[in-house]
């Protein structure tokens, strides 16, 4: 007896898709929709092209399933598809103009990839992260985080390619720049002044 849709691990039903099996498309939809949902709701604040974007990027995952291939999380394979999904939804949404950005808290629904990057967020790394300014941080959110090529990214963020690779040279820097200062400590002296209550 074959197991239902909803029991199977995401790489079976991924080649289940591939066969043409629409109960293991809606069960891995149920499964990765929410996440997908707010993973793009917090790069692209536009409703409606974020979820044109899911519409889109379920309807590459019947048509392109056979393209996976076994190498990674399934959960990463539909990232990379919602992703570029949501880059082409804005292009054809706003053309050059810029795109309303924000990081919203995420709601319930949570990846395991979130989750990591909030354990980080409370270390050295996310202090640093923390110190960047808006823009700086986007351009970094987007290139490392997602994976965007400095292209995407700009279209994404609404900015130009260049500002894209400038932004994210000028952020790594100062990451190296803040994450060296934490690793050296604070200066001794001044712990020595700040005990004697002097400065």
């Amino acid at each position: 007896m074959r197991p239902g849709a909803e029991e199977r691990d995401d790489a079976a039903l991924l080649r289940a898709v591939a066969r043409g099996d629409e109960e293991a498309l809606a069960a891995l939809y149920d499964r990765h929709a929410g996440w997908l949902t707010v993973r793009m709701t917090r790069r692209c604040a536009m409703p409606d092209v974020v979820d044109h974007a899911i519409q889109d990027t379920f309807l590459a995952l019947w048509r392109e399933a056979g393209a996976y291939r076994g190498g990674g999380d399934v959960a990463a394979f539909i990232w990379g598809i919602g992703i570029r999904r949501l880059i082409g939804a804005i292009r054809r949404e706003n053309g050059s103009r810029r795109l309303p950005w924000h990081a919203a808290k995420p709601e319930v629904v949570v990846s395991a990839e979130d989750q990591v990057l909030a354990g980080i967020e409370h270390g050295r790394l996310g202090q640093a992260l923390a110190g960047l300014s808006p823009e700086l941080r986007a351009a970094i959110e987007a290139t490392v985080l997602d994976g965007l090529t400095c292209a995407e990214a700009a279209v994404l963020l609404g900015v130009a390619e260049g500002t894209v690779k400038s932004r994210c040279h000028r952020a790594r820097m100062a990451l190296r720049a803040a994450l060296a200062g934490q690793q050296a400590g604070p200066d001794p002296t001044a712990q020595r002044l700040q005990a004697w209550g002097t400065s």
